[in-house]
């Protein structure tokens, strides 16, 4: 369909920036922390805990209710692998928190070019590992290149209780029909998502490595229940939905959902789109069915 009206008012204002791929890793991590005003005024919660999980590893714990046994879901951020925090995602954790009536665990993994792969796979091990000993109901969450630990943690842990993936950047080879469609002019495009994986991978690193890109992992099969949510006009589409393919393929339950007229990142701006908020409500629901129901 065509791009969502909100969506082309939104790469309109964003005509005269510099694209993403010109930007320094600093530069690019402020621009995430200041994109964070998309997302609209962050809602208050019955209780946020920052804290710190096994190994010193950073975290924000998001309670949406002061009650014993609320279900986890443990989200890693979008960034490229080289952007985002835990500020740049705190209000879109807060939504999912009351949304979704669990408890967000947002983790601020390590990031390239710092700390390059598999690092940001090794924090998101501690995560998981430290969430399933909490005696709860347990599943995992991510955007973009959070989406990507998030389905590499489910394929470890089948004992999670859901995974939800938003346009996962699973596959570095970089070689889907949808790479070449929305290349540029959609937002972030073929040459920023190349670089995130130039950022991540130290040379050499076999692309389809299945820590790395969990689309080419052998064995899917036993992966916990999956949402995989993709934007039509988005660089990382094609791979997300093959994902998704794969995994009903191998016997999984997944429910793939495409958001018509959208483009990567839309998820995190609920304060400017509705197609986010209509996101924003279904991946709650998906938490809550899978975790609380």
């Amino acid at each position: 369909m065509p791009i969502d009206p909100e969506v082309a008012a939104y790469l309109e204002r964003q005509k005269n920036q510099p694209p993403r791929s010109a930007l320094d890793v600093a530069g690019t991590r402020e621009m995430m922390r200041r994109a964070a005003a998309l997302a609209g005024p962050p809602p208050p919660l019955a209780q946020i805990e920052d804290m710190l999980l096994p190994g010193a590893l950073p975290a924000r714990q998001y309670w949406p209710a002061l009650t014993d046994g609320l279900p986890l879901a443990v989200y890693f951020h979008g960034g490229r692998f080289f952007s985002g925090d835990l500020e740049s995602h705190d209000a879109v954790c807060r939504m999912l928190a009351l949304g979704s009536g669990c408890r967000i665990l947002a983790v601020d993994y390590r990031l390239a070019p710092e700390h390059r792969f598999p690092a940001a796979v090794e924090d998101a091990r501690v995560a998981v590992e430290w969430a399933l000993g909490q005696g709860v109901a347990v599943g995992v969450a991510g955007d973009s290149a959070g989406a990507n630990l998030a389905a590499g943690a489910a394929l470890e842990h089948p004992a999670l209780g859901c995974q939800l993936l938003i346009y996962p950047m699973i596959d570095a080879v970089c070689g889907s029909p949808s790479y070449a469609e929305f290349a540029e002019g959609y937002g972030p495009g073929a040459a920023d998502m190349k670089r995130g994986w130039r950022e991540y991978l130290p040379k050499g690193t076999d692309p389809r490595n299945p820590l790395a890109s969990p689309l080419y992992a052998e064995n899917l099969g036993g992966a916990p229940p999956a949402l995989v949510i993709t934007a039509e006009y988005d660089t990382l589409r094609d791979e997300g939905e093959a994902y998704a393919l794969r995994l009903a393929a191998a016997g999984n339950s997944v429910e793939a959902k495409r958001y018509p007229g959208t483009i990567h990142g839309f998820f995190t701006m609920p304060g400017l789109l509705q197609a986010a908020r209509d996101a924003i409500r279904d991946a709650g629901a998906f938490l809550r069915r899978s975790l609380a129901g």
